[in-house]
């Protein structure tokens, strides 16, 4: 007769739930052991230190010793001096006198004269000058001067200027003009004349009649007498 298992007990049914139980099971314990931290256990081999023992403990004071150096012996006394007479004759200095006797010649340098240079002002333009040149016969302030001088050498030069001769030299009709630039030096003459004309006669003309012009005063600047340029146009019509 064949005995016949149950089908319940037989453990070969739950094979793989035992497997799958032991399986979590090593895993649970290889979770537990790598997360377990472990300490190194500290050994003191001097035991415990007593620090109030070093703390009572008592330091002597103690003083600085300067060390006192010896002071250096006297010197020797000298010995006996004896006074030696001095025999070398000592030479007298003669100091010779700086008079002069009137009989003895002196001799005198030449003195050479220095002749001094007078110092070049430049001419300074009539529109700055500080006391413009004064025509005889003009007074007043800077500008009545300045005024007074234009009139009167306009006045000179009409006057004195020959009219006819722009007519005998066959100009074209029309108005003509003459520039005449001069200079009044430092002292008041009239020097450096030069004119520009339609024609050389009138140039000869034009200077001929402004070194008629009478001796001025000077122009300053800071006070010193200084030459000026001046310019003089001379308008005149030709029929």
């Amino acid at each position: 007769m064949e005995i016949k298992k149950n089908p319940k007990s037989n453990l070969e049914n739950y094979s793989k739930l035992f497997i799958q139980l032991g399986l979590v099971l090593a895993l649970f314990v290889t979770y537990v052991a790598m997360e377990n931290k472990t300490y190194d256990r500290a050994i003191d081999a001097f035991g415990d230190a007593n620090m109030q023992d070093l703390m009572e403990e008592d330091i002597p004071i103690t003083e600085r010793i300067e060390e006192i150096k010896p002071k250096a012996p006297p010197p020797p006394a000298p010995e006996k001096i004896e006074i030696v007479e001095d025999e070398k004759e000592v030479e007298e200095t003669v100091i010779e006198t700086t008079e002069t006797d009137e009989t003895e010649a002196v001799e005198v340098e030449e003195i050479v004269e220095v002749e001094e240079v007078e110092e070049v002002v430049e001419d300074v333009p009539f529109a700055i000058i500080e006391e413009v040149p004064v025509f005889p016969g003009c007074t007043g302030t800077r500008q009545q001067k300045s005024d007074c001088l234009n009139d009167k050498i306009k006045k000179h030069v009409t006057r004195k200027f020959n009219g006819d001769l722009a007519g005998e030299l066959g100009l074209s009709p029309g108005k003509k003009k003459i520039w005449v630039v001069f200079r009044i030096d430092p002292k008041g003459n009239i020097t450096e004349i030069n004119a520009r004309a339609p024609h050389p006669k009138l140039k000869d003309e034009a200077i001929r009649v402004t070194k008629t012009l009478p001796k001025m005063t000077p122009g300053k600047q800071r006070g010193v007498p200084v030459g000026m340029k001046y310019t003089l146009p001379i308008v005149f019509s030709v029929e």
